[in-house]
């Protein structure tokens, strides 16, 4: 587990992000059990309380589930997690669209960067 921490964003914050990204990328699947807070917390070298907060957020978002005494695991509803993906993926495409704006571009600047990004992608 290798998290670099963002300065600017809460650490709680990062953790989710960095599960939510497991459970997206199927790294994580779904029913599977995350580890402990405990061991997330040695290995990250945080805070336990804050490695649980995360975890408390991912329960709240319906991600992740709790059982007393078992640990939190992955959410089994495949719609959640497809939900999650989407909403991920948008929130990193308005960032870019937004950086992109900042630069100049429009939408035909954009669209063209991407498709020749990914063609240069499928060559390699």
């Amino acid at each position: 587990m290798s998290v670099q921490f963002d300065p600017t964003k809460a650490i709680y914050a990062q953790i989710a992000d960095y599960y939510y990204q497991q459970i997206c990328s199927c790294a994580l699947a779904p029913g599977e059990k995350l580890p402990s807070v405990r061991e997330t917390a040695q290995k990250l070298q945080v805070n336990p309380n804050t490695v649980s907060r995360s975890y408390l957020e991912m329960d709240r978002d319906g991600v992740t589930f709790s059982k007393r005494g078992q640990g939190t695991f992955v959410t089994t509803d495949l719609t959640v997690i497809a939900n999650l993906k989407k909403t991920l993926a948008k929130k990193q495409m308005e960032d870019c669209v937004a950086y992109l704006r900042k630069l100049g571009y429009n939408n035909e600047d954009m669209v063209h960067a991407l498709k020749q990004l990914l063609q240069e992608e499928k060559g390699t």
